[in-house]
């Protein structure tokens, strides 16, 4: 077969030593392929970026940095990238994972039961401690992140807009997506502060409180409410929307979803010590605001949202001229 180093591939076409199967997901950045490696006969897939990526230096810079992420990182919960060749043209290389994505699966089922979230939770509390001690931040944590492989197990994926703690700051050029996704970034990811491994514990604490609700605890007409909600309330009691979630439960997640990051777990594994032993978390009901969704009224709701609203209008100017 004939390789092709055109932009556009399809299925059945060989890139290099690689056959692509089929095409599985398609992104505003790149396209991801099923793949068969020739020499091996091993199944991985193809991360191909599109050529406008390729020409622009900032998001080219991101996907440099996803590879090296990927070969640095060897946990069974993180998808690893593998070495790179010579090669006839810019693409990576993925392990091939069997599995779903979480998002698929709370598509399907709308909420998980207590006793398959935790677990899914504590191995992603695993990854997440080992990725952090090795001085990366995932940043963009959420179901469309995650694999649930078949043997139970899960995988990290997507590690393009990811920190190194040594590495330069980004510029804000290019930031659209550099702030996270609205439903899991963390308050001080809103309000335009770089975050550190405790904005990838509350984006875990999003998604744990989606699977055992079935929802995520801020909403909003347009991204931009969703992300000043958190900065004005505190999330729903779980409780009111699951009552089979136990006192202790719902106190780790509010522990994670703490708007201080001061005050959330300063490691992952932290927070999965309490999930595998929930029968010694302390829960002190009266320390938390009796009314936990209350809103602010008067003057105090303007003021308050003025302060808040200022860091987003501030992401909606960048978020423009980066486009421009």
């Amino acid at each position: 077969m004939q390789c092709i180093t055109m932009t556009v591939l399809e299925a059945g076409d060989t890139l290099d030593h690689y056959r692509l199967d089929a095409m599985v997901a398609h992104s505003g950045m790149s396209t991801l392929y099923r793949a068969t490696d020739l020499k091996t006969g091993r199944q991985v897939a193809i991360k191909v970026p599109h050529a406008e990526m390729e020409a622009d230096p900032v998001l080219l810079e991101r996907f440099a940095r996803e590879q090296q992420i990927g070969q640095e990182l060897d946990h069974p919960g993180i998808v690893k990238t593998f070495d790179g060749e010579e090669r006839s043209r810019l693409y990576m290389v993925i392990e091939w994972v069997d599995g779903r994505l979480l998002r698929s699966i709370l598509n399907e089922e709308r909420k998980l039961p207590i006793e398959r979230a935790v677990p899914i939770a504590v191995r992603i509390c695993d990854a997440l401690d080992y990725m952090h001690k090795h001085g990366v931040v995932h940043r963009d944590l959420k179901p469309e992140n995650i694999m649930v492989c078949a043997d139970g197990g899960i995988k990290l994926i997507d590690f393009g807009i990811a920190m190194k703690e040594d590495a330069r700051r980004l510029t804000f050029a290019g930031m659209s997506p550099a702030l996270g996704t609205p439903d899991y970034i963390a308050p001080e990811q809103v309000k335009g502060q770089r975050g550190d491994q405790r904005s990838d514990i509350y984006a875990l604490g999003i998604i744990l409180y989606e699977m055992v609700t079935g929802t995520t605890p801020f909403t909003g007409p347009n991204p931009l409410a969703v992300m000043n909600e958190r900065l004005l309330v505190d999330p729903r009691s779980a409780r009111s929307l699951n009552p089979q979630i136990s006192p202790q439960l719902e106190e780790i997640l509010f522990r994670a979803l703490e708007r201080d990051p001061r005050h959330r777990y300063a490691t992952a594994a932290e927070m999965a010590w309490e999930l595998e032993h929930q029968e010694q978390v302390g829960v002190d009901e009266d320390a938390r605001r009796p009314a936990l969704h209350k809103r602010l009224g008067g003057k105090k709701m303007l003021l308050y949202a003025g302060l808040a609203l200022a860091p987003l209008v501030l992401f909606v100017l960048m978020l423009l001229m980066a486009r421009k």
